[in-house]
C-alpha cells in the first residue's frame, strides 16, 4: 500500500493539483483580478522573522487555547469555505479530522453537507452565514443552527461579488445533470483517482447549499448559484442589521472580514465576541494589503474587548506563531485544509494540522515558550513599515498610514 503521508502544507497542494480536474483545482485556487492579495496573504509571511534563544529551553509545550468559548488543542480552526466537491465526504471528512485533532470547525452556509450531519461529526462547529435573504430567512437559518447544537455563529461580511480572474476563472455547472456531465468527462477521465473516489462513493459532486435554508429537507436546498443569485439580490447590511442579529443569537459571535480599525470598533459595538481579520483569503477585492499587516493595528486597538482571530495566507506553524506573536488568539486556515481534503481525505485534513502542530512546537522551543499564550511580539522581528494601520476613524472616507 503507498504512503499516503506528506511532510508539508506544499506537497498536499502538489498532490490535490495533480489529482483534482482543472476546473475544480481552480475554483479552489481562487483569487481574483491580478491577485496581489493572494500573492500578499503568503509573502507577508516571509517578512517576518523570530528570535530564537538557546538554553532553558522548555521541554514540554502547551499548544492549547480557547476560542469562542471552546477549548481546542492548538490554535489553528477551520475556517468556513463553500461547497466542498473535491472529496466525496466533503465537509463530514472535515469535521472528522478537526474532531480528531481536539480543535473547532467553521461551515459555511453555502457547505455541501448539511449542519445536523456536520455537527454530530464534530459537536465544536460554529455555523457560517452571509447576509442573504430577508430577516424571516436569516432568523429561520440561525435557529437552525442552534437547534443543530453549532456553538457559535459566525457572520462574513467583506464579499463584494468581485469578478474576473487575469488567469481566467474556472468552467463550474450549475447542477450536474447528463448534458454537464458529458461535456465534464475529459476532465474526469484525465484524473481518474478522483472520478474513482465518487463512483466508490455512489453519488457524484453535490453542488447544493442545503444550510442556506431553515427547511432541513436536502430536497428543498438550492444550488450553490441560485444561492449566489439570491444573495447578490439581496440588499447590503447595515450595522443595525448585524446588531439584530447578534441580538437572535446568545452564544458566541464572530464578525468575520475585518481589516480596519475603525470596522472593528464598530464589530465590537455591534456585540462581536470575537472577531477575525480576513480579506476572504484573496478572492475578493485585490489590493486589499495581506491580512498579517493589518493585524497589529486590530489587536491593539480592541484586542482587550474581543478575540481576535487571522485568515489569510497560513501554510506553515510558523504562521501562526507570527500571526500569535502579533495580536492573534488564533489562526483560520482554508485552502491548507482543503488541498488535504484534495490529497487523501480526512487522512490528508489530520495530516495537515499534525504538520501545524509539529511546526508551532518546534517553534515554541526555539523561542523558550512553554505556552502559545505567553508568545509577544518580543519574539519576532517585524521589519519597519510593515504594518498596515487602516483607519481608526469611525465615520468618514477610507485613510491609510504606514505603522
Amino acid at each position: 500500500m503507498a504512503n499516503t503521508w506528506f511532510e508539508s502544507v506544499a506537497e498536499a497542494h502538489r498532490r490535490a493539483k495533480k489529482r483534482l480536474p482543472a476546473s475544480v483545482y481552480g475554483a479552489l485556487v481562487a483569487g481574483s483580478e491580478q491577485g496581489m492579495t493572494l500573492r500578499d496573504n503568503i509573502d507577508a509571511y516571509n517578512e517576518i522573522g523570530f528570535a530564537p534563544h538557546i538554553g532553558d529551553l522548555p521541554d514540554e509545550r502547551d499548544l492549547s487555547t480557547t476560542v469562542m468559548g471552546q477549548d481546542i488543542s492548538m490554535p489553528v480552526l477551520i475556517s468556513p469555505t463553500g461547497v466542498q466537491a473535491v472529496h466525496p465526504d466533503g465537509e463530514l471528512a472535515v469535521a472528522r479530522a478537526s474532531a480528531a485533532r481536539g480543535t473547532a470547525m467553521g461551515l459555511s452556509s453555502f457547505g455541501s453537507r448539511p449542519i445536523e450531519d456536520v455537527v454530530e461529526a464534530n459537536p465544536q462547529t460554529f455555523f457560517q452565514t452571509y447576509w442573504v435573504g430577508d430577516r424571516e430567512d436569516i432568523a429561520g437559518r440561525m435557529q437552525r443552527a442552534k437547534d443543530a447544537g453549532a456553538k457559535g455563529m459566525i457572520v462574513t461580511l467583506d464579499w463584494t461579488f468581485s469578478e474576473g480572474r487575469d488567469w481566467g476563472s474556472p468552467s463550474i455547472p450549475e447542477r450536474l445533470d447528463l448534458k454537464t456531465m458529458a461535456r465534464f468527462a475529459p476532465q474526469g477521465m484525465a484524473h481518474p483517482r478522483w472520478l474513482l473516489r465518487y463512483l466508490r462513493a455512489g453519488h457524484l459532486p453535490n453542488l447544493k447549499t442545503p444550510n442556506v435554508d431553515a427547511d432541513p429537507d436536502p430536497a428543498a436546498a438550492p444550488t450553490f448559484f441560485g444561492a449566489y443569485g439570491e444573495w447578490m439580490q439581496t440588499k447590503q447590511p447595515r450595522w443595525e442589521d448585524i446588531s439584530w442579529m447578534r441580538e437572535q443569537w446568545d452564544g458566541p459571535f464572530m464578525i468575520k472580514g475585518v481589516m480596519r480599525i475603525d470596522d472593528a470598533k464598530r464589530a465590537v459595538d455591534a456585540g462581536a465576541t470575537t472577531i477575525s481579520v480576513s480579506n476572504h483569503g484573496g478572492n475578493n477585492m485585490d489590493g486589499t494589503p495581506a491580512t498579517l499587516r493589518a493585524l497589529p493595528g486590530i489587536a491593539e486597538a480592541v484586542g482587550d474587548e474581543v478575540e481576535v482571530l487571522l485568515d489569510g495566507g497560513v501554510r506553515r506553524g510558523s504562521d501562526v506563531v507570527k500571526a500569535l506573536c502579533l495580536g492573534a488568539r488564533a489562526v483560520m486556515i482554508g485552502r491548507a485544509y482543503l488541498w488535504g481534503l484534495a490529497a487523501e481525505g480526512q487522512a490528508g485534513v489530520e495530516n495537515v494540522l499534525d504538520i501545524l502542530r509539529s511546526d508551532i512546537d518546534s517553534i515554541l522551543l526555539g523561542l523558550r515558550r512553554p505556552s502559545v499564550r505567553e508568545l509577544t511580539r518580543d519574539d519576532i522581528i517585524v521589519p519597519p513599515g510593515f504594518g498596515e494601520k487602516l483607519s481608526s476613524r469611525t465615520t468618514g472616507p477610507a485613510e491609510s498610514v504606514r505603522a
